[in-house]
C-alpha cells in the first residue's frame, strides 16, 4: 500500500498535454470524484492500523484487520442467496459519513487544479472537464485516462491526500455500534481510491467493521477501467466476493446507482440524511427498496421486511 503523506497542492509529475480533442459538452451533475490507478485487484480484507498509527500516511498497515480466503473457501454460490444473512455493500462518501460539507467541496477543487496543471487549460474548461466525465463515466478520471495522458496514480494520490481529514469528517454518532449491530458480511463498495478509503475508515473508527473494501482500482477490468454503476464490473466484483445477488443490499446515497443495480435483483437502500436538501427531495423512487435518513434504520427495514430477499419473499 502506498504511504500518502504529502499535501493535497502540488502539481502533477510527468504531465503531458493531449493531443486529442475533449469530448462533447456534457451537463454537470452534482459533486464529483472518484478516481482509479494502474494496481491490480487485491480483494482480500484490508490492513488497517489504528487511527492514531499512521495518521494520514495511508498506508502503514497495522495487525488490526480482518481477512478473508477465497470466494470458495467461505462464500455462497454465486447464483444463489444462503440463510447466512444479508450481505451489506456500503458507499463510502455521503453514505458512512456526510461528504458534502468538505471533503466533496476539496476533492472537486484538486481535481480541477490538477487538469489546469496537466492539461495546460483554463479554470472553467477544467471545470467543465471534470464535470463531464463524471456525468458520461461514473468518475472523473476514466474520462481523463481515455482522452488525455496523465499519471492516474500520481492523480489518486493529489487529489484524495488531505492535512487534516479528521477535521473534515462528519459522521453519526454510535457509528460503530450501528454498524455491528447489524448480521450479516460488510464490505465496502466505493469508486475513491483504496488508501483514502482506508483512511476515512480509519478516522472514523469503523475499520473493523468491514470485512473488505472494494475501490475504484478492483474494478478495472483487462479492457478498462470501470466505476459504479457499471453492471459488468458488480457482477465480477460480486462472483469475486462470493456474494449472490439475492444476499447484496447496496447502501448509497446516489440514486442513478441504486436504480441501475435494482436491476440486477440486489436490494436497495438510499440514504438521505448526508444530501443536501435539495437532492434529498421527491420520496422514495420506484426502485428503491427502503429510504432511510440515518443508517440507524437499516436494522428496521430487515425487521419490517422492505429489505426481505425478493428470492424468498
Amino acid at each position: 500500500m502506498m504511504n500518502v503523506s504529502r499535501p493535497l497542492r502540488r502539481r502533477p509529475q510527468h504531465a503531458r498535454r493531449s493531443s486529442q480533442a475533449a469530448p462533447a459538452p456534457l451537463p454537470a451533475r452534482g459533486p464529483e470524484y472518484g478516481a482509479p490507478a494502474d494496481r491490480g485487484p487485491s480483494l482480500r480484507g484490508p490492513s488497517y492500523g489504528a487511527p492514531g498509527d499512521h495518521g494520514l500516511g495511508y498506508g502503514a498497515p497495522g495487525d488490526r484487520a480482518r481477512s478473508y480466503g477465497a470466494p470458495s473457501d467461505r462464500a455462497p454460490g454465486y447464483g444463489a442467496p444462503t440463510l447466512r444473512g444479508p450481505v451489506w455493500l456500503f458507499d463510502l462518501d455521503n453514505t458512512l459519513h456526510g461528504a458534502s460539507r468538505a471533503i466533496f467541496p476539496a476533492i472537486n477543487r484538486g481535481m480541477t487544479q490538477y487538469i489546469v496543471d496537466a492539461l495546460g487549460v483554463s479554470l472553467d474548461v477544467a471545470n467543465h472537464l471534470r464535470a463531464s466525465y463524471t456525468h458520461r463515466y461514473g468518475a472523473a478520471l476514466l474520462g481523463l485516462t481515455r482522452h488525455h495522458r496523465i499519471d492516474p496514480h500520481d492523480f489518486l494520490k493529489v487529489v484524495h491526500t488531505f492535512d487534516d481529514l479528521h477535521a473534515m469528517l462528519h459522521a453519526e454518532r454510535g457509528l460503530a455500534r450501528t454498524l455491528a449491530a447489524l448480521p450479516g458480511r460488510k464490505i465496502v463498495l466505493t469508486n475513491g481510491p483504496t488508501d483514502y478509503a482506508h483512511a476515512v475508515l480509519a478516522a472514523l473508527g469503523i475499520e473493523r467493521q468491514f470485512e473488505c473494501v472494494v475501490a475504484i482500482e478492483h474494478m478495472r477490468t483487462r479492457e478498462r477501467w470501470r466505476a459504479k454503476p457499471d453492471s459488468a464490473m458488480l457482477r465480477k466484483t460480486l462472483r469475486d466476493v462470493g456474494v449472490a445477488f439475492a444476499d447484496a443490499i447496496l447502501v448509497e446515497d446516489t440514486r442513478g446507482h441504486l436504480k441501475r443495480y435494482r436491476r440486477l435483483g440486489i436490494r436497495t437502500v438510499w440514504i438521505t440524511g448526508h444530501l443536501p436538501t435539495r437532492m434529498a427531495r421527491n420520496g422514495r423512487p420506484h426502485y428503491v427498496d427502503h429510504c432511510v435518513r440515518s443508517l440507524k434504520s437499516l436494522g428496521r427495514g430487515l425487521h419490517s421486511g422492505a429489505l426481505r430477499s425478493r428470492s424468498r419473499a
